[in-house]
């Protein structure tokens, strides 16, 4: 159970990467896809690089991230056939960490970041958002979370099976 809540949290430490990368560096409008409308309103197409490299430097974090993330999930399924993991437990670890992982998107990302504007991290960033954002618009995607989880429950049932196999 240890290694489900490491890997849990390193999937939440690779998500938090992305933040900053995309955000930060990149800032790139295609990043807000899953904010609410009244902020993907304010923001601007891209932004100009503030140092040379700016954005590469960026996309090196993203890449990052998403290695991290597929890490531990490779990780958590090794370390699972090490241990002797039949289908329950697999399906029980990959949905724990699914679960992890969303609760710290809609806790942090959502409440603290987007709707309460904590630590000032997208007006920082993007001005603009400061005049728009507000606790209003926490639940905007609710429908989007559901689905995601949903859909990730559903797929985990694959995942765990292949697993199983070897």
């Amino acid at each position: 159970m240890a290694v489900t809540f490491i890997c849990g949290f390193v999937l939440m430490a690779g998500l938090f990467l992305m933040l900053p990368a995309g955000v930060g560096f990149i800032q790139d409008k295609k990043f807000f896809g899953s904010a609410p409308e009244e902020i993907r309103a304010v923001i601007p197409d891209t932004k100009p690089e503030r140092f040379c490299g700016q954005h590469a430097v960026g996309w090196c974090l993203m890449a990052l991230s998403v290695l991290i993330m597929a890490g531990a999930v490779l990780f958590a399924a090794v370390n699972g056939i090490r241990s002797g993991f039949g289908f329950g437990k697999f399906y029980l670890r990959f949905t724990a960490m699914l679960l992890m992982l969303k609760a710290f998107d809609i806790g942090f990302f959502d409440w603290v970041l987007l709707c309460n504007g904590g630590l000032g991290f997208f007006p920082h960033f993007y001005p603009e958002t400061k005049a728009v954002s507000g606790r209003h618009l926490f639940g905007f995607n609710r429908k989007t979370h559901a689905a995601q989880i949903l859909g990730g429950v559903v797929l985990m049932l694959p995942a765990a099976w292949i697993c199983t196999l070897f």
